[in-house]
């Protein structure tokens, strides 16, 4: 009688393939770029300008 209890108490775990395809988003790693380029741009204008601000 115990055994039939905790058998009918068992996790189902359901491994299946996603009915979409997997995005992977690339915009991340061309801001980076971007603010690094600007960043720099920055930089030398400061250096080149001290009494900039």
């Amino acid at each position: 009688m115990a055994a039939a209890t905790l058998a009918g108490c068992t996790p189902t775990v359901k491994v299946e393939a996603p009915d979409k395809p997997i995005v992977i988003n690339l915009n991340v790693k061309i801001e980076q770029e971007v603010r690094v380029k600007v960043d720099r741009d920055v930089e030398t204008l400061l250096q080149n300008n001290p009494d900039l601000f």
